[in-house]
């Protein structure tokens, strides 16, 4: 958790552009900018199972703030960056209601749990504020509990699920096979189960068995225990942050050989779990080594700034970063209610992928590529970050964005007023 307390002006105190930026990041609130700049809060966890992967966020953050200034900023103001730690639920959500009430933030940027991206989602629907999403997965943000001023760069499970799940199609691991799951016993985890279930009813695998893991678990020797004795043909992941790290170093030691398969994740837990315990498919949202220039120009400079490549944590609070100050300059300001209807006339952004990505008008949902990541055999590693291979873009270069995406019938979403 961060330590320390400043008075709200000294937290106002440290222009962003320079160096100064990383010097702070122990406070709990941090402020870069100046009086005439265009406010911007980041929430994200930054301790706790989810901490590794907020801190990917917010150096993509700060990154992209500073290039944003570094051009001109917007119409001609710089981005000031307000960052916090969300933590839990209840103190996301209280925090997003400082940020825009008190601070008057443009937007809030952020956050990985699903639990607490539904609490800031209610106070920015209330507040008529923006909120873009770029770590929360769960369909139910899309769909039951979507709302107008909340848009997601972050893919929905749905994508995760059918994305991956091509791979395992393709290996012969779907059909006729008997899975066990592996859920995050929370909201995200068991959203996923749900899309994951219903994708193995629709292409004939059999869930065998399940187990919900308790977001504090360390100590995997009962579930691995129970998998040796059900010998499944696959052993899914339905986890999150560092659970993921934990199993694959665990599953390792105990010598299994069954495949594995996630139908979440985020490259900074394989980089976590070392290059000899990486094992499986994976889906993911992007990965550093995409072979555009968009990509090639990001980590570079990421990694010169923070001395290793950027993650797709990294990279969805990043794009979020530049879509919101694209949308703020083409509408001249940073009116909610002119953003909101911007970004469903169907804007397109580079996104550092082969295609450019735009906004769903009816749930929000980011449009665009994903791809399935496969370890590499053990030796064959490159270095301690290129430790997989990766499929061609999903969908393909030939069929529409939606391929991957939930269908309204899957997952409906009706904006309230």
């Amino acid at each position: 958790m961060s330590k320390g307390t400043l008075p709200d002006a000294g937290r106002r105190a440290v222009v962003l552009g320079g160096t100064a930026a990383a010097a702070t990041l122990a406070m709990p609130a941090i402020s870069y900018g100046q009086s005439d700049a265009i406010r911007i809060g980041h929430l994200t966890p930054r301790t706790g199972f989810l901490g590794p992967l907020g801190e990917f966020a917010v150096q993509a953050v700060q990154l992209a703030a500073e290039e944003v200034n570094a051009a001109g900023g917007v119409n001609g103001r710089k981005i000031e960056l307000l960052i916090e730690d969300s933590v839990n639920p209840q103190t996301g959500s209280a925090k997003a209601e400082r940020l825009v009430q008190r601070d008057k933030v443009a937007c809030i940027i952020g956050e990985i749990s699903s639990a607490t991206a539904l609490g800031i989602a209610q106070v920015v629907q209330r507040e008529k504020a923006l909120f873009v999403n770029t770590g929360a997965n769960s369909d139910a943000l899309r769909g039951s509990d979507c709302q107008r001023f909340m848009f997601h760069t972050e893919a929905q499970n749905s994508m995760y699920v059918k994305t991956v799940g091509r791979s395992l199609l393709r290996d012969g691991l779907a059909r006729g096979k008997k899975w066990h799951f592996m859920t995050a016993d929370y909201a995200f985890g068991h959203d996923l189960s749900k899309v994951a279930r219903r994708f193995a009813a629709e292409n004939g695998a059999q869930v065998a068995s399940e187990d919900l893991v308790p977001t504090d678990l360390t100590d995997f020797s009962p579930v691995l225990l129970k998998i040796r004795q059900g010998r499944p043909d696959v052993v899914v992941s339905n986890l999150a942050g560092n659970q993921i790290t934990n199993f694959l170093k665990q599953y390792g030691e105990y010598g299994l050989r069954f495949p594995v398969a996630g139908f979440g994740f985020d490259t900074a837990l394989a980089w976590g779990a070392g290059a000899g315990n990486f094992g499986g498919i994976w889906p993911v949202v992007w990965h550093h080594l995409i072979d555009t220039p968009g990509t090639k120009r990001f980590v570079s400079a990421f990694s010169a700034k923070y001395n290793r490549p950027p993650e797709n944590q990294a990279w969805g609070d990043y794009c979020a970063l530049k879509i919101m100050a694209q949308a703020m300059t083409e509408t001249r300001g940073t009116d909610a209610m002119k953003i909101v209807e911007y970004l469903e006339k169907g804007a397109k952004f580079d996104i550092l992928k082969s295609r450019e990505g735009h906004f769903r008008q009816r749930d929000h949902q980011l449009m665009m590529e994903m791809y399935a990541i496969t370890a590499l055999p053990r030796g064959q590693e490159k270095n301690r970050w290129d430790i997989f291979t990766s499929s061609p873009p999903v969908p393909g270069p030939e069929e529409s964005l939606e391929a991957i995406a939930a269908t309204p019938e899957e997952n409906t979403c009706t904006f309230r007023a």
